[in-house]
């Protein structure tokens, strides 16, 4: 039993042992200390990084706000805080926590300006996902600074400290801020401001307690009451930071779970003969939660309502308020638009399975007359539509090759996205991947 004990300790610390390829306690602090002075290039490469992030932000491209954070340098004084505190190094704390506010309002700054300027105003997903701070965001961060500062206790670098800086995203949050502020919206600055805190404060953490258990050498305080203060102090952070966050991740796991069962209640209750559902809308909050729906069609009896209201029970929905709306009151809120794509989606789904299933050849005469009745409900713009084959001749092969040609005329303009749906289901009710549509 003694044997195997020390054989599986034996295994664990040779698989997790951080000894193996540590560089030398100096060049560690060097390496991290250089990169906590903000000035220079370090500044400039940081204003270049927010004005990246920021247009990245502003047209919703994940690749540019990517390349924003490898760009950026403003990891160098958080890790320089955590080091700072695990060797009981206060000018180093201080040192970074002066650079990280130098970093944080040029940053802000920079990205206020951006969008007090730009044109487009509208808020973005990716902008958006940075206002709503949660529990991950802490787990996040967490992980993160402890993979940073294990990258940076190595004699070679690897790709983990750029990879560090993507998952902690320390730079889009202070972009989002100067979003904030430069339109007013003081939800999205506090938002986004809490998430930069969340992750500077548990990378800074990670970074220490990876130095503690280095055992990196330690200054000694003269008066032993000031290393309590500082741990008594990092204790006060961390729980400030965790507990909005633990209630904010509780709100977006109810919620998701809350529109999980939603959708489900509606898929598999929804389903009458000639009742379509043209729209829906999940609203969540914590005093009130509902479903909203648009029919069309036959109008569900007083009965078929109650039946469904009972069912939310079935679906963990006690209490969701179901609104329906139908008949005349659905007229008034119809989005023909909406409709249409609705009608489009379903006739093509439902002609693909029947094309798969069956692969019939289609009669051109009865086919040409369907199409025609099914474009009129699509479309009552249509004023004409015929189908004809056309032969191309390559100039340059001198091959020929018979494609199949839909002509069609409206009585308005037939946007883009519906011009290329329409011509994907006239292929696939034809079954010619090299049908055209030509419209007049």
């Amino acid at each position: 039993m003694g044997e195997i004990s020390k054989a599986i300790s034996h295994f664990v610390e040779h698989r997790f042992s951080l000894n193996e390829d540590k560089a030398a306690e100096p060049v560690i602090i060097e390496s991290i200390r250089k990169n906590v002075d903000f000035k220079g290039s370090n500044l400039w490469a940081l204003i270049f990084a927010v004005f990246i992030a920021s247009i990245g932000l502003n047209v919703n491209s994940t690749a540019v706000i990517i390349g924003a954070m490898l760009i950026s340098p403003i990891m160098g004084p958080v890790m320089g805080i955590g080091l700072g505190i695990g060797i009981n190094d206060l000018e180093l704390v201080k040192k970074g926590g002066k650079n990280l506010l130098v970093a944080t309002m040029f940053s802000i700054l920079t990205s206020t300006i951006y969008f007090y300027i730009t044109p487009l105003h509208e808020a973005q997903s990716e902008l958006l996902a940075r206002t709503s701070p949660s529990i991950w965001d802490v787990f996040i961060a967490f992980f993160g600074g402890m993979a940073g500062m294990v990258a940076a206790s190595r004699n070679e670098r690897s790709n983990v400290i750029p990879g560090v800086a993507i998952a902690t995203a320390l730079m889009p949050p202070l972009c989002t801020a100067g979003f904030g502020i430069a339109t007013g919206n003081w939800f999205y600055f506090l938002g986004a401001i809490y998430l930069y805190f969340i992750n500077s404060v548990f990378i800074a953490i990670a970074t220490f307690l990876i130095t503690r258990y280095l055992k990196m050498n330690r200054k000694h305080f003269d008066n032993p009451r000031t290393e309590k203060k500082v741990t008594r102090y990092m204790i006060i952070m961390v729980v400030v930071t965790i507990v909005p966050s633990i209630f904010m991740a509780y709100r977006i796991v109810d919620k998701s779970i809350f529109e999980t069962s939603a959708r489900k209640f509606v898929d598999e209750q929804f389903n009458f003969p000639g009742t379509q559902v043209v729209s829906r809308s999940y609203q969540y909050s914590q005093n009130n939660k509902s479903i909203d729906l648009l029919l069309i069609g036959t109008e569900l009896s007083k009965r078929e309502l109650d039946s469904l209201r009972l069912h939310l029970n079935d679906y963990k929905l006690r209490g969701t308020e179901l609104k329906i709306r139908q008949g005349l009151n659905a007229k008034q809120e119809i989005d023909l638009s909406q409709i249409k794509a609705s009608i489009i989606e379903d006739v093509f789904s439902k002609q693909a399975a029947v094309d798969t299933l069956k692969r019939q050849p289609v009669k051109k005469g009865v086919a040409d007359t369907n199409v025609l009745a099914e474009f009129k409900v699509l479309y009552p713009a249509i004023r004409s539509f015929g189908l004809g084959s056309m032969t191309i001749h390559d100039a340059s092969s001198a091959k020929a090759d018979t494609i199949k040609v839909v002509l069609a005329s409206f009585r308005s303009a037939l946007r883009p996205a519906d011009r290329a749906k329409l011509e994907q289901w006239l292929r696939i009710r034809y079954h010619s991947e090299k049908l055209r549509l030509v419209v007049q």
